[in-house]
């Protein structure tokens, strides 16, 4: 796409993942992005502008620039921290490291 940037949304759950491929404009950014799924499922469900988002596991503001490529991800609130799931398993005996 010579004018525009290709992109993924992306939304995890433990049971499904659901990726959303768009082409936006150039210059396009992370709440363009959002924006643009905002009527589809599930992303229609979602509370989106207060879930944290990220580009391939990095945390990044609303405003940052697309680039070719770019995987957004919707991050969910945590059940628990891993730190201290981590904890209750080594407790339990079963961590496993």
């Amino acid at each position: 796409m010579p004018d525009g940037v290709a992109v993924e949304v992306v939304y995890a759950l433990p049971e499904a993942q659901y990726v959303e491929r768009l082409s936006l404009p150039a210059g396009a950014t992370v709440a363009d992005a959002l924006d643009a799924v905002r009527g589809r499922p599930p992303f229609d469900t979602l509370a989106l502008e207060q879930m944290p988002a990220g580009i391939f596991g990095d945390r990044v503001e609303r405003g940052r620039c697309l680039q070719p490529g770019d995987r957004v991800e919707v991050y969910r609130e945590l059940i628990i921290d891993p730190r201290e799931a981590r904890r209750r398993r080594a407790a339990q005996g079963r961590d496993g490291a």
